[in-house]
């Protein structure tokens, strides 16, 4: 029977609640410095990040066909169980032993991609579907905004919580104010994002097994069935045929290659920038309202973008973006105390600002029925590029190691591991002008719009 209300559908309302929990990783705000503080090294945190963006690429196509063959409420509740179990294996690995201590890391990235890529749409078309099974798909826009604007603030709840938990000072104060006689230690405090998330993985778990499959029947009243090898085949050639309409479209082309050289820089940045935090004098638990006071540059980035693609042309923006790069990313090779926030914000907003112009372009020039497959083979070379540069950082990570006898610098006080990567952000700025540059000989080779 029809509804008036759209959330009074449960699947709407399980897949709201399973979005929050999902997203819910309290350990986001401290990720770098968890995986370092844990006791691997750079290399190995940016070769395992590698791994995670592969994993994500290898089974997002499969993942997708998966969800059509064995439905896509059993596909979620596997990518719930891949979330409890990789966030398990985090909370009870071994810290003594580092080879068995790089394995359940290892463990965990590959099993966090495997969900990543389950999770990824199969969410969405079963509450889509749920909702035009009832004659509401009209509704499906104020279902995602009500989605967002939910997600919004459980992540800025989540960024703080996380990052406060895991400062053992700030574990301390709430201690002493309770009265206990207990010393907080950061050997204590290092797990405790992960407890709490491990808590939302359990509730991700329960929310996907309480969701309910839709009968999508042809005209005769039957769903055709293909086996998992025909929709995996179907899927792949799907995506190889729409990478070779973008070879054959100069502008499709230029557009993701663009997006590609500034989101894979930005985001492998984003994704040290806890330890970068560190280096700039700022305390464990102000990276979680940092993070979600940055997260808020959403509220205004997006009508900034929205002006600059009226205005003006497509390479002008290119231009805009590569000098505040830039600027971004010398700003950060000097390590400003406090002060050094300004040019990660000015990193951040490029971030927002190319996934702004990715979707406006893309979508502008790409036919309706091609839209998602485009959309999806950008995330895969996205995804492809954050997992080279990820390889890249951990080589380079290992060379800059390599020179250095001592673990600790006496005269500055910092350990291998800081000037490690103290060393290695000077190289930033160097590599995105040498990928700017390609582009630049790609532009002037034919490819323009």
């Amino acid at each position: 029977m029809p509804q008036s209300d759209p959330f009074k559908i449960p699947n709407i309302r399980l897949f709201i609640a399973f979005r929050i929990c999902f997203n819910s990783r309290f350990y986001y705000p401290v990720f770098a410095i968890l995986f370092l503080d844990f006791g691997l090294t750079l290399d190995q945190f940016a070769l395992l990040n590698m791994i995670w963006a592969l994993s994500i690429v290898l089974l997002e196509v499969p993942s997708g066909a998966l969800a059509d063959t064995i439905g896509r409420r059993n596909l979620l509740v596997g990518a719930a169980i891949l979330m409890v179990l990789e966030i398990a294996i985090l909370c009870f690995a071994p810290r003594t032993n580092p080879t068995i201590l790089f394995c359940a890391f290892l463990a965990n990235r590959i099993l966090s991609g495997a969900a990543e890529a389950s999770a990824s749409g199969a969410d969405e078309a079963l509450a889509y579907d749920s909702l035009k099974s009832c004659g509401m798909a009209e509704h499906w826009g104020k279902i995602l905004e009500k989605q967002m604007r939910m997600t919004s603030i459980s992540f800025f709840i989540v960024m703080i919580a996380g990052a406060a938990v895991y400062d053992p000072s700030f574990v301390q104060w709430i201690v002493d104010r309770l009265g206990e006689n207990i010393q907080i230690t950061q050997d204590m405090t290092i797990r405790f994002p992960l407890y709490l998330t491990l808590g939302m993985a359990i509730m991700t778990l329960v929310i996907a097994i309480r969701m309910k499959e839709v009968d999508i029947s042809n005209n005769n009243g039957r769903t055709r069935q293909r086996s998992i090898v025909e929709t995996v085949v179907s899927s792949f050639r799907t995506t190889f045929e729409t990478g070779a309409w973008i070879i054959r479209t100069p502008f499709a082309l230029t557009v993701i290659v663009a997006g590609m050289l500034f989101d894979h820089t930005a985001r492998m940045l984003v994704t040290l920038s806890s330890q970068y935090y560190r280096l700039i004098e700022l305390p464990d638990a102000s990276f979680g309202l940092i993070g979600a006071g940055m997260s808020l540059s959403g509220l205004f980035i997006p009508l900034i973008a929205g002006k600059m693609v009226q205005k003006y042309s497509f390479f002008k923006n290119i231009l805009i973006l590569t000098g505040l790069m830039i600027t971004g990313l010398w700003g950060m090779t000097h390590f400003w105390p406090v002060l050094g926030l300004a040019p990660v914000f000015i990193i951040f907003c490029v971030m927002t600002m190319v996934s702004f112009f990715m979707s406006h372009y893309l979508n502008d020039i790409t036919a309706s029925e091609q839209r998602a497959t485009v959309l999806s083979f950008k995330g895969l070379t996205f995804n492809l590029a954050y997992g080279a540069i990820g390889l890249m950082y951990s080589m380079l990570s290992a060379y800059l190691r390599s020179g250095r006898d001592s673990e600790f610098d006496d005269f500055i006080g910092l350990n291998t591991e800081d000037l490690v990567f103290m060393e290695s952000i000077n190289w930033f700025p160097w590599y995105f002008l040498a990928l700017i540059a390609m582009f630049g000989i790609m532009r002037k080779n034919g490819f323009k719009p």
